[in-house]
């Protein structure tokens, strides 16, 4: 017998805190068990000043959707700068971070920053041809994406992107993590 797939919550029951019994603080230490590969998502905002300004953010929620079509996703705070930008800029690029690489993980993770321009001041990075954005010298691999769905989900939103170009590069080393709160590296 078939079963119907159970219709989608409305928004507004997605605001609801915590499941009986969860609080923030177990959440947290629970999934900071969970290790990731750290990247820099980054985009071009055209519209800021008369040459627009290069965006970029340290995440860690970003994982391969889809191989046929290439697909990724990567989960956005809800209000943050990249998450508003990405609302109005289609196209937006990831840098898959390597072990060398965790100064430009801190620096982008920082909070109340005063402007991105000065972030990518001496960094090393070349301009996507599809997207504008900049690709950090160095990283593992390098993507384009142009988003295809957002979905919101809690505090955050989920920007699902099609691939448009990628780099494995020549960059050695192993991939930069992130692990019960701390960077570190496979070795």
């Amino acid at each position: 017998m078939l079963q119907k797939t159970p219709a989608s919550p409305p928004v507004s029951d997605l605001a609801i805190p915590h499941a009986e019994g969860v609080s923030n603080d177990e959440f947290r230490a629970a999934m900071s068990r969970l290790a990731a590969g750290v990247v820099l998502v980054t985009a071009h905002d055209p519209d800021d000043g008369p040459r627009g300004e290069d965006v970029g953010m340290t995440a860690t929620a970003f994982v391969s959707v889809s191989l046929d079509p290439p697909l990724v996703l990567v989960s956005l705070r809800n209000g943050s700068r990249m998450d508003d930008l990405l609302t109005d800029v289609p196209v937006w690029a990831v840098s898959i971070l390597g072990e060398k690489q965790r100064h430009i993980a801190g620096r982008f993770a920082m909070k109340n920053r005063v402007s991105d321009r000065l972030l990518f001041a001496d960094l090393p990075y070349a301009r996507g041809e599809e997207s504008g954005a900049p690709l950090m010298g160095g990283a593992l691999a390098t993507l384009e994406c142009r988003t295809e769905s957002r979905v919101v989900a809690g505090d955050h939103t989920l920007v699902v992107g099609r691939v448009l170009t990628v780099d494995a590069g020549a960059a050695g080393g192993g991939p930069l993590t992130y692990y019960q709160g701390k960077y570190r590296n496979l070795s």
